[in-house]
């Protein structure tokens, strides 16, 4: 009785853990997400996480705006949401459509 009391409490435990490490994953993916990136407005592929000047030709690195993501579905074009899904006429699973 005590092995099984044992087992159950080590896997209660290992479940616990885990998802403690799955919140804190998705508080860092989110973080990562929400911080803004610069971009050099001639050289596209220039990145960075703060402002500065492009290391290429000097131009000041500008604000990347991020684009949303539209779902529409491919046989009801009015039928628009924000994120992945089933288009309530028919069904069918929603398609990203990027937007500015």
């Amino acid at each position: 009785m005590r092995m099984l009391f044992m087992t159950v409490l080590t896997i209660f435990s290992i479940s616990v853990m885990a998802q403690d490490t799955a919140k804190q994953n998705k508080k860092q993916s989110k973080k990562q997400i929400e911080k803004p990136m610069y971009t050099c407005p001639m050289h596209a592929n220039v990145l960075s996480d703060k402002p500065g000047k492009c290391p290429k030709c000097g131009m000041d690195l500008v604000k990347k705006e991020k684009k949303s993501v539209v779902y529409t579905c491919p046989m009801h074009a009015e039928i628009t949401s924000n994120k992945p899904g089933k288009c309530p006429k028919c069904g069918m699973e929603l398609k990203a459509k990027k937007e500015k």
